[in-house]
Protein backbone atom coordinates (compact mmCIF):
# COMPACT_ATOMS: atom_id res chain seq x y z
CA UNK A 1 0.00 0.00 0.00
CA UNK A 2 2.77 2.48 1.04
CA UNK A 3 4.13 1.75 -2.51
CA UNK A 4 1.11 2.44 -4.40
CA UNK A 5 0.95 5.48 -2.53
CA UNK A 6 3.89 6.84 -4.06
CA UNK A 7 3.65 5.27 -7.17
CA UNK A 8 0.15 7.04 -7.34
CA UNK A 9 1.45 10.62 -5.97
CA UNK A 10 4.72 10.25 -8.91
CA UNK A 11 1.93 10.01 -11.41
CA UNK A 12 -0.06 13.37 -10.10
CA UNK A 13 3.78 14.99 -10.08
CA UNK A 14 4.49 14.14 -13.32
CA UNK A 15 0.97 15.62 -14.59
CA UNK A 16 1.12 18.45 -12.55
CA UNK A 17 4.65 18.89 -13.58
CA UNK A 18 3.44 18.56 -17.86
CA UNK A 19 0.21 20.67 -17.16
CA UNK A 20 1.17 23.79 -15.07
CA UNK A 21 4.18 24.97 -16.75
CA UNK A 22 2.12 27.60 -18.42
CA UNK A 23 4.80 27.22 -21.71
CA UNK A 24 4.32 25.53 -25.18
CA UNK A 25 7.41 24.49 -27.85
CA UNK A 26 8.48 25.92 -30.48
CA UNK A 27 6.52 23.97 -33.16
CA UNK A 28 2.98 24.52 -31.07
CA UNK A 29 3.65 27.97 -31.55
CA UNK A 30 4.97 28.01 -35.20
CA UNK A 31 1.44 25.56 -35.88
CA UNK A 32 -0.92 27.62 -34.07
CA UNK A 33 0.17 31.35 -36.18
CA UNK A 34 0.39 29.11 -39.42
CA UNK A 35 -3.24 28.53 -38.23
CA UNK A 36 -3.94 32.30 -37.94
CA UNK A 37 -2.03 32.76 -41.07
CA UNK A 38 0.46 34.91 -39.29
CA UNK A 39 4.16 34.49 -39.77
CA UNK A 40 6.28 34.33 -36.74
CA UNK A 41 9.72 33.75 -35.64
CA UNK A 42 11.32 32.35 -32.51
CA UNK A 43 14.70 33.11 -31.69
CA UNK A 44 17.23 32.20 -28.93
CA UNK A 45 19.23 35.21 -27.52
CA UNK A 46 22.98 34.11 -26.43
CA UNK A 47 23.62 36.16 -23.13
CA UNK A 48 27.58 34.91 -23.00
CA UNK A 49 28.08 36.44 -19.51
CA UNK A 50 25.80 34.28 -17.89
CA UNK A 51 25.53 30.89 -20.03
CA UNK A 52 22.40 31.75 -20.62
CA UNK A 53 19.84 31.80 -23.92
CA UNK A 54 16.99 33.52 -23.89
CA UNK A 55 14.03 32.57 -25.56
CA UNK A 56 11.94 35.84 -27.68
CA UNK A 57 8.96 35.24 -30.15
CA UNK A 58 8.37 38.19 -32.61
CA UNK A 59 5.85 39.06 -34.97
CA UNK A 60 7.52 42.09 -37.49
CA UNK A 61 4.83 42.57 -40.10
CA UNK A 62 4.65 46.78 -39.13
CA UNK A 63 6.84 48.40 -41.35
CA UNK A 64 7.61 51.06 -38.69
CA UNK A 65 10.89 50.95 -36.10
CA UNK A 66 8.59 51.27 -33.00
CA UNK A 67 8.51 47.98 -31.26
CA UNK A 68 6.79 46.25 -28.27
CA UNK A 69 8.55 44.17 -25.53
CA UNK A 70 5.93 42.22 -23.57
CA UNK A 71 7.33 40.54 -20.00
CA UNK A 72 5.31 38.08 -18.28
CA UNK A 73 4.54 37.53 -14.81
CA UNK A 74 5.01 34.27 -12.37
CA UNK A 75 4.45 31.58 -13.52
CA UNK A 76 3.80 32.35 -16.60
CA UNK A 77 5.91 32.29 -20.06
CA UNK A 78 5.95 34.15 -23.15
CA UNK A 79 2.37 32.53 -24.56
CA UNK A 80 0.84 34.46 -22.04
CA UNK A 81 1.16 37.45 -24.86
CA UNK A 82 -0.20 35.24 -28.04
CA UNK A 83 -3.69 37.41 -28.26
CA UNK A 84 -1.63 40.11 -28.21
CA UNK A 85 0.72 39.02 -31.03
CA UNK A 86 -2.25 37.60 -32.93
CA UNK A 87 -4.16 41.01 -32.83
CA UNK A 88 -4.60 42.22 -36.12
CA UNK A 89 -4.34 45.79 -35.26
CA UNK A 90 -1.75 45.48 -32.89
CA UNK A 91 0.75 43.43 -35.22
CA UNK A 92 0.21 45.73 -38.37
CA UNK A 93 0.67 48.88 -36.31
CA UNK A 94 4.16 48.08 -34.36
CA UNK A 95 6.55 45.12 -34.31
CA UNK A 96 6.04 42.96 -31.18
CA UNK A 97 8.22 40.78 -29.24
CA UNK A 98 7.30 38.33 -26.20
CA UNK A 99 9.98 37.16 -24.16
CA UNK A 100 10.66 33.79 -21.98
CA UNK A 101 11.57 35.99 -18.59
CA UNK A 102 14.79 33.49 -17.60
CA UNK A 103 13.56 30.88 -15.57
CA UNK A 104 10.20 30.37 -17.26
CA UNK A 105 9.45 29.01 -21.01
CA UNK A 106 12.50 27.65 -22.80
CA UNK A 107 14.58 30.23 -21.18
CA UNK A 108 16.89 27.99 -18.57
CA UNK A 109 13.49 26.56 -17.60
CA UNK A 110 13.76 26.03 -13.65
CA UNK A 111 16.81 28.18 -13.13
CA UNK A 112 15.62 30.70 -11.16
CA UNK A 113 16.65 34.58 -11.47
CA UNK A 114 15.74 36.19 -8.47
CA UNK A 115 17.33 39.95 -8.72
CA UNK A 116 15.02 42.03 -10.84
CA UNK A 117 18.18 44.14 -11.71
CA UNK A 118 20.15 41.21 -13.15
CA UNK A 119 17.16 40.45 -15.04
CA UNK A 120 16.41 43.88 -16.54
CA UNK A 121 20.38 43.75 -17.22
CA UNK A 122 19.34 40.34 -19.60
CA UNK A 123 16.32 42.08 -21.27
CA UNK A 124 18.29 44.82 -21.97
CA UNK A 125 20.53 42.61 -23.57
CA UNK A 126 18.58 40.83 -25.46
CA UNK A 127 16.83 44.18 -26.64
CA UNK A 128 20.67 45.09 -27.79
CA UNK A 129 21.20 41.96 -29.58
CA UNK A 130 17.64 42.34 -31.44
CA UNK A 131 18.85 45.77 -32.39
CA UNK A 132 15.62 47.40 -31.42
CA UNK A 133 14.86 50.86 -31.53
CA UNK A 134 11.86 53.05 -29.82
CA UNK A 135 10.79 50.36 -27.77
CA UNK A 136 7.79 50.11 -25.26
CA UNK A 137 8.32 47.84 -22.15
CA UNK A 138 5.25 45.99 -21.45
CA UNK A 139 5.62 43.84 -18.39
CA UNK A 140 3.17 42.39 -16.09
CA UNK A 141 2.93 41.45 -12.36
CA UNK A 142 6.25 40.44 -11.53
CA UNK A 143 7.50 41.53 -15.06
CA UNK A 144 5.77 45.07 -14.34
CA UNK A 145 8.88 46.49 -12.13
CA UNK A 146 11.60 44.52 -14.90
CA UNK A 147 9.76 46.56 -17.58
CA UNK A 148 9.61 49.88 -15.66
CA UNK A 149 13.40 49.86 -14.70
CA UNK A 150 14.41 49.17 -18.24
CA UNK A 151 15.39 53.07 -19.07
CA UNK A 152 17.54 52.52 -16.34
CA UNK A 153 19.87 50.21 -18.56
CA UNK A 154 18.97 51.05 -22.34
CA UNK A 155 17.90 54.44 -23.87
CA UNK A 156 16.21 52.35 -26.70
CA UNK A 157 13.25 52.20 -23.97
CA UNK A 158 10.84 54.90 -24.87
CA UNK A 159 8.25 54.38 -22.50
CA UNK A 160 6.57 51.68 -20.04
CA UNK A 161 3.55 50.09 -19.73
CA UNK A 162 3.01 48.30 -16.59
CA UNK A 163 0.07 45.67 -16.16
CA UNK A 164 -1.32 44.88 -12.35
CA UNK A 165 2.44 45.34 -11.50
CA UNK A 166 3.67 44.34 -8.33
CA UNK A 167 5.93 47.34 -7.40
CA UNK A 168 5.15 48.73 -3.76
CA UNK A 169 7.54 46.63 -1.61
CA UNK A 170 5.37 47.69 1.53
CA UNK A 171 2.87 45.92 -0.08
CA UNK A 172 4.23 42.70 -1.54
CA UNK A 173 1.79 40.28 -0.37
CA UNK A 174 2.79 36.92 1.10
CA UNK A 175 1.41 33.50 -0.78
CA UNK A 176 1.25 30.77 1.87
CA UNK A 177 1.80 28.53 -1.30
CA UNK A 178 5.34 30.11 -1.80
CA UNK A 179 6.13 27.80 1.24
CA UNK A 180 6.02 24.60 -0.71
CA UNK A 181 8.87 25.86 -2.87
CA UNK A 182 10.91 26.47 -0.12
CA UNK A 183 10.74 23.32 2.24
CA UNK A 184 12.61 20.53 0.98
CA UNK A 185 10.28 17.93 1.96
CA UNK A 186 7.42 19.54 -0.21
CA UNK A 187 9.83 21.52 -2.88
CA UNK A 188 10.42 18.32 -5.02
CA UNK A 189 6.51 17.92 -5.68
CA UNK A 190 6.10 21.44 -6.89
CA UNK A 191 5.68 22.17 -10.73
CA UNK A 192 8.87 23.77 -11.96
CA UNK A 193 7.56 26.60 -12.96
CA UNK A 194 5.89 27.46 -9.36
CA UNK A 195 8.98 26.71 -8.12
CA UNK A 196 10.67 29.47 -10.06
CA UNK A 197 7.81 31.54 -8.84
CA UNK A 198 7.93 30.67 -5.09
CA UNK A 199 11.81 31.70 -5.49
CA UNK A 200 10.86 35.08 -6.98
CA UNK A 201 8.17 35.59 -4.70
CA UNK A 202 9.97 34.63 -1.51
CA UNK A 203 12.54 37.77 -2.16
CA UNK A 204 10.59 40.21 -4.13
CA UNK A 205 9.70 42.54 -1.21
CA UNK A 206 13.34 42.70 -0.71
CA UNK A 207 14.24 43.08 -4.01
CA UNK A 208 12.13 46.13 -4.81
CA UNK A 209 13.57 47.60 -2.09
CA UNK A 210 16.56 47.73 -3.28
CA UNK A 211 16.40 49.10 -6.27
CA UNK A 212 13.55 51.77 -5.15
CA UNK A 213 16.04 54.78 -5.36
CA UNK A 214 16.28 54.16 -8.64
CA UNK A 215 12.92 55.30 -10.10
CA UNK A 216 13.60 58.48 -9.79
CA UNK A 217 16.08 58.23 -12.71
CA UNK A 218 13.06 56.73 -14.89
CA UNK A 219 11.74 59.68 -17.06
CA UNK A 220 10.20 58.07 -19.84
CA UNK A 221 6.39 58.05 -19.88
CA UNK A 222 5.01 54.99 -17.36
CA UNK A 223 1.26 53.98 -17.97
CA UNK A 224 0.13 51.92 -14.69
CA UNK A 225 -2.93 49.71 -15.70
CA UNK A 226 -4.36 47.92 -12.27
CA UNK A 227 -8.19 46.51 -11.47
CA UNK A 228 -9.34 48.00 -8.18
CA UNK A 229 -10.32 44.47 -6.93
CA UNK A 230 -6.93 42.91 -7.36
CA UNK A 231 -6.17 40.50 -4.88
CA UNK A 232 -3.00 39.13 -5.31
CA UNK A 233 -1.22 42.20 -6.46
CA UNK A 234 -3.45 44.98 -3.89
CA UNK A 235 -5.10 48.07 -5.65
CA UNK A 236 -2.66 50.30 -3.60
CA UNK A 237 0.59 49.91 -5.59
CA UNK A 238 -0.83 52.34 -7.64
CA UNK A 239 -0.32 55.11 -4.75
CA UNK A 240 3.27 53.79 -5.14
CA UNK A 241 3.79 54.30 -8.83
CA UNK A 242 2.40 58.12 -8.10
CA UNK A 243 4.83 58.73 -5.60
CA UNK A 244 8.19 57.37 -7.00
CA UNK A 245 7.61 58.02 -10.62
CA UNK A 246 8.05 61.45 -12.15
CA UNK A 247 6.07 60.75 -15.74
CA UNK A 248 3.26 58.55 -14.51
CA UNK A 249 -0.60 57.90 -15.64
CA UNK A 250 -2.33 55.50 -13.67
CA UNK A 251 -5.29 53.59 -15.36
CA UNK A 252 -8.01 52.01 -13.05
CA UNK A 253 -9.82 49.19 -14.30
CA UNK A 254 -13.37 48.42 -12.18
CA UNK A 255 -14.69 45.20 -10.82
CA UNK A 256 -11.18 43.19 -11.88
CA UNK A 257 -8.55 41.51 -10.27
CA UNK A 258 -5.17 40.37 -11.08
CA UNK A 259 -5.98 38.43 -14.90
CA UNK A 260 -6.43 41.64 -16.77
CA UNK A 261 -3.30 41.17 -18.94
CA UNK A 262 -3.96 37.35 -20.19
CA UNK A 263 -7.78 37.69 -19.54
CA UNK A 264 -8.79 40.69 -21.13
CA UNK A 265 -6.23 42.33 -23.71
CA UNK A 266 -8.98 43.84 -25.13
CA UNK A 267 -8.83 46.66 -22.42
CA UNK A 268 -5.22 46.65 -23.09
CA UNK A 269 -4.31 47.04 -26.39
CA UNK A 270 -6.16 50.48 -27.27
CA UNK A 271 -3.76 51.65 -24.40
CA UNK A 272 -0.56 50.17 -26.34
CA UNK A 273 -1.58 51.90 -29.80
CA UNK A 274 -2.20 55.25 -27.66
CA UNK A 275 1.08 55.02 -26.42
CA UNK A 276 2.71 53.93 -29.86
CA UNK A 277 0.95 57.00 -31.65
CA UNK A 278 2.23 59.58 -28.50
CA UNK A 279 5.96 58.53 -28.91
CA UNK A 280 5.36 58.91 -33.45
CA UNK A 281 3.64 62.49 -32.33
CA UNK A 282 6.74 63.40 -29.95
CA UNK A 283 9.66 62.70 -32.64
CA UNK A 284 7.93 64.30 -34.87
Amino acid sequence: MRHLFFFVLSLLFLSSCKSLQYRLPDDAIYSAFAKADLPTTISYVKIDSMDLKVRVQSVTQAKTIYNIVFLHGSPSSLTAWQAYLKDSLLHGTVNLHAVDRPGYGYSDFGKEMTSIDTQTKVISEVIDQLNLENVIAVGTSYGGPVAARLPKENDQIKAVVMVSPAIDPDHEKRVWQSDFTQWWLTRWLVPTGYRVAGDEKTVHAQELAAIEKDWSQINVPVLHIHGDSDELVPYINVDYSKTVFSNVEVITIPNLGHEIAWKRPDLVIPYLLEMVERLKKQSR
